[in-house]
Order: C-alpha cells, then sequence, then structure tokens
C-alpha cells in the first residue's frame, strides 16, 4: 500500500516516518525539488526535521502527478494556503480520498479544511485526521492518539485501518465539523496561554484562561454543527491541553514571545494568528460572544497592547459559569 502527503513541512514529514515504520510506501511531496534532492541524497529532511532519518520507504518527490497517483492522500499544507494548493491541484485531486491534516480556518472564506477540499473536489471523500501531536514526538516513535473524522463511516473505517500505525492509534468520528474546528480554536487559546506565561502571571492564571478558552471552542463549534462529545475528545480538549501547555506548540511559543516582549520568527507557521481573524468575523456573523478570540485577534493586528488584552480579560463583568 502506498500513501501520498503533500507538504514536506514537519508534521507531514513525521506521518511519513511513522507509516513508513508501519510498512507503508509513502510519498512525500514538496513543492521544491531541491528540497526534495536533499532529503532523498541526506535521507533526512534537515530544513523542518533534523535528526530523524527518513525509512528507505520514503519516497521525496517534487512531481506533483507522481504523488497524486496513489489511492489516499494526506494534505499537509497550512491552512491558509490549502485552499490555493487544492485549487491548482484539483484535477489531480478529485476522486481520491483526501485527508486533511492542518489545523485552521481559511481567514478568506471562513472555511474549514473539509469544506474546502469538498469544493474543489467533489468527488472525492473527505476526512480530517487531528488531536494532540508535535512531529518530533511522532517522528521519534513517541505515542499518541488521534481523532480521524470522516462523514461516510465506511470509508472511516477504512482509513482508520490505513492510517494507524505502532506509535499512532487512531479513534474514529463522523463529525468532521467538530474536529476541525477543535484542532482551529485550540491554537488561538494557546497563543492567550503563551501571552499569560510570558507575563509572568503564573500557572493558575493559565489553567483558568484555558477553561474559559475551552468553554468559547465548546460555544462556536456547536453554534457551526459540532457535537459537545467530540471537542471533549482528542481532537479538542485533548490538543488543547497539549498546545497550551508546551514550548513545542508554536502557537504557545509565539504566545510567550509576545508576553515578554520578544520577536518571534515567523518563518514557521502560526496557525492560530490566521484563525483568530476568522473566528472573530465568523463569531460576529453569529451573535456569539468570544472575549479570548477577540482580545487575541485586537493584540494581533495591533490595536491593544499586551498589557490592555490582560486587562480587557480580567475586567470583564462578573457571571455565572
Amino acid at each position: 500500500m502506498t500513501i501520498s502527503i503533500l507538504g514536506a513541512g514537519a508534521f507531514g514529514t513525521a506521518l511519513a516516518i511513522s507509516l513508513a515504520r508501519s510498512d507503508k510506501d509513502v510519498i512525500l511531496w514538496t513543492h521544491s525539488e531541491k528540497h526534495a534532492e536533499e532529503m532523498q541524497t541526506r535521507r533526512q529532511n534537515i530544513k523542518r526535521l533534523k535528526g530523524i532519518a527518513l525509512p528507505d520507504a520514503v519516497i521525496p518527490t517534487a512531481d506533483l502527478g507522481l504523488a497524486t497517483r496513489t489511492g489516499t492522500i494526506l494534505l499537509t499544507v497550512p491552512a491558509q494556503a490549502l485552499a490555493g494548493f487544492v485549487e491548482v491541484a484539483k484535477s489531480d485531486l478529485n476522486g481520491k480520498p483526501l485527508v486533511a491534516c492542518c489545523k485552521g480556518i481559511d481567514v478568506a472564506s471562513g472555511r474549514g479544511p473539509v469544506e474546502i477540499l469538498k469544493a474543489a473536489c467533489p468527488e472525492s471523500p473527505v476526512a480530517v485526521l487531528t488531536g494532540p501531536s508535535f512531529a518530533a514526538d511522532i517522528a521519534r516513535g513517541l505515542p499518541t492518539a488521534l481523532t480521524l473524522a470522516c462523514a461516510n463511516e465506511t470509508i472511516g473505517i477504512e482509513l482508520q485501518k490505513q492510517l494507524t500505525t505502532t506509535n499512532l492509534r487512531l479513534y474514529r468520528t463522523t463529525d468532521t465539523i467538530g474536529a476541525e474546528l477543535g484542532g482551529a480554536l485550540k491554537n488561538v487559546v494557546a497563543i492567550a496561554c503563551g501571552g499569560v506565561m510570558g507575563m509572568g502571571m503564573g500557572e493558575s492564571a493559565r489553567a483558568a484562561l484555558m477553561t474559559r478558552g475551552f468553554a468559547e471552542m465548546q460555544r462556536i463549534a456547536i453554534a457551526l454543527g459540532a457535537r459537545p462529545e467530540t471537542l471533549a475528545g482528542l481532537s479538542g480538549f485533548g490538543d488543547l491541553v497539549l498546545t497550551c501547555t508546551s514550548p513545542q506548540s508554536r502557537n504557545y511559543s509565539f504566545g510567550e514571545a509576545m508576553g515578554r516582549g520578544e520577536n518571534f520568527d515567523l518563518s514557521v507557521t502560526v496557525e492560530g494568528i490566521a484563525t483568530a481573524e476568522a473566528v472573530s468575523i465568523l463569531a460576529r456573523k453569529l451573535g456569539l460572544e468570544v472575549p479570548i478570540t477577540d482580545t487575541v485577534n485586537a493584540l494581533l493586528t495591533r490595536r491593544i497592547t499586551v498589557n490592555e488584552a490582560m486587562e480587557a480579560l480580567l475586567s470583564r463583568p462578573l457571571k455565572k459559569e
């Protein structure tokens, strides 16, 4: 069985390594011929996941035609680049099983990965793979559990069998809306939690913010059609806990740097930045109150300072939990 992964960032590479170690042949696509040649020659993704060898079963390539000849295709391109990518590649993708592995909401359209893929590739069954997972941990063979969401349960069962590996245990759901929103919304909360820790406000403040952030995630997701139990699972609460408590999280680290008044290297993808803007727009349309998301968005667009952001959250009206 051959599985293709489109996007040779850290997470795509980690998935390729895990699948290859579980006796799958994997094509790992990158848009850069130079990058593909380097990975093939050095047997590492030095650019994104240095120090971890690519198994022989991983075939790096910049040939999109080759990469889309397989059955199941995983898309690990960043959420804000997904719509543009599938518009260009849809003739190669349409009809193939597609699994979105990015976490975010497209700021231009307000759509999640599933809706984007369905619009471009109407003949493709579409799924989402998400949950608490750092690329370095997966690539090192450390265990975790993820959510595989597919509206078609029969196809979901088959994908679950294909994509489960020795260190990735997959749980299945048909709630694609809840799964993709959990993965997207927790990034915004992670930026806020990083800011709290960067300012030195302490663990208790972070725990309180995570809890209120989770309530906000549920409010948004349920309004958009998600099931509450999905948000309480791996793709929501599980990913929230991981992302809000570890410096391995790019969203958390970005928030922490802001809280300290330090610069952050934005050459790495921080999905929560665009997601905060997209969710603020969606919430206004739905008439939802999302104070954490709105505050993070105002901070990122430089309408308020870090101190003003914390003051705004702490001075909100008293209310029932």
